[in-house]
């Protein structure tokens, strides 16, 4: 039977769904990025480009992409709960067969199908607390599910550098994935089962139509780009960064890079605080901020000091993750059906960013190297932001 009533902060579920979410999401974003501060040590060890080598995070992000979308149907059809556990076992077993792998298109193929298994989170987490959460304290649960994914995506880079230079990479995608089945143990128990779901009743070809209805929304489609290119510009900065700083004049070992992602922290901390601010000035007003804010913090970077390198990557991830916060919070008010699909389309989006800011942006780092990164991440969302303002004006 359906429940009438929605959790509040006052509520136990409220705040098992708000920690089952954080612990899940903190597993599924460590183990995403946790590539990224080892681009150098595969172009090193595996004798691949800097292209090839970047590939280890985009294609698991397209296999997450083909998850969020299946997946999001099926969330839609079945439930919620039950992908958010199955994925975290499915997830962390491909980190004990990883390192035995001596292919590096092989290690590929198994973080393509990772990828694939990561989604069961994302897809259904979103609209899970949209279902179970009442509207009043939905921006404040959305704000700390994103300071989550913040928190680990920070453990995983800095933890996967630190246990690399302290013994091997092999042993890091090891720890890791003894981590996420002892969460998933966890989630079995923590997580409390839908009271608000509906079952979609339609034929898949129906979903698909309902699916492409929101890219004809003029509502939802100026979110779905944000979250291409405000992932794009972040994932181009923090993708290249340690190239950057491997070089000359830092010439910098993995373990100090790896202290860098501790900037992520200003994110965990900005996340939760941008649905209450947005209350007061407004969402459009307190995005363009944070936007405006991320491409500072990158232009801040291009001094070769390591004072402001830290500080201008701290507030480039204030900034992403206000910005990025405020924009998912709108997807499930401004969708009037298919909400699972279209939080999953939202987050398609947003991982084509990250695919793209990992392997599509090599051409420029190329040619150009630090400087044609930063200016490229710095001025695209800007441009976009100002795009969408001059287009709703004149519509």
């Amino acid at each position: 039977m359906i429940s009438t009533t929605s959790y509040t902060t006052k509520d136990r579920g409220f705040w098992r769904i708000l920690f089952g979410l954080f612990l899940a999401s903190l597993f599924i974003f460590a183990s995403l990025y946790t590539v990224q501060p080892l681009l150098p040590i595969f172009v090193d060890e595996f004798g691949v480009t800097v292209a090839t080598s970047s590939m280890s995070m985009s294609l698991t992000v397209i296999g997450l992409i083909i998850g969020l979308i299946s997946l999001g149907f099926l969330s839609d059809r079945y439930g919620r709960v039950q992908f958010i556990k199955l994925a975290m076992i499915f997830a962390a077993l491909p980190f004990f067969l990883i390192p035995y792998v001596d292919s590096f298109y092989f290690l590929l193929f198994i973080r393509f199908l990772q990828g694939f298994a990561f989604a069961g989170v994302p897809a259904a987490a979103i609209a899970y607390m949209a279902e179970e959460i009442d509207r009043r304290y939905l921006g404040i649960a959305m704000g700390l599910y994103i300071a989550s994914n913040a928190l680990g995506g920070l453990i995983g880079r800095v933890a996967t550098g630190y246990i690399t230079d302290q013994a091997s990479w092999q042993m890091a995608f090891t720890l890791l994935g003894f981590f996420g089945m002892l969460l998933g143990i966890v989630l079995l128990f923590l997580l409390p089962k839908s009271r608000r779901f509906q079952p979609e009743d339609l034929r898949f070809s129906e979903d698909i139509k309902g699916f492409l209805v929101h890219l004809k929304n003029p509502k939802l489609l100026p979110i779905f780009g944000f979250g291409i290119v405000l992932q794009l510009s972040f994932t181009g900065i923090w993708t290249f960064m340690p190239f950057h700083l491997q070089e000359a004049p830092f010439n910098l070992s993995l373990h100090t890079i790896s202290l860098l992602f501790f900037a992520y922290g200003f994110g965990v901390i900005g996340s939760p605080f941008a649905g209450k601010i947005a209350n007061q000035f407004g969402i459009e007003r307190i995005r363009a901020l944070a936007i405006l804010t991320l491409s500072l913090g990158a232009f801040i970077t291009l001094f070769d000091n390591m004072i402001t390198m830290a500080i201008g990557l701290s507030v480039t991830c204030l900034g992403f993750f206000i910005a990025h916060s405020l924009t998912a919070a709108t997807v499930t008010k401004k969708a009037t059906h298919h909400k699972g699909s279209a939080a999953s389309l939202y987050l398609v989006s947003y991982y084509l960013g990250v695919a793209a800011g990992s392997s599509l942006l090599s051409p420029i780092w190329t040619q150009t190297g630090w400087i044609g990164i930063v200016i490229f991440s710095s001025l695209l969302p800007v441009i976009y932001l100002l795009t969408t303002r001059l287009f709703t004006r004149s519509t």
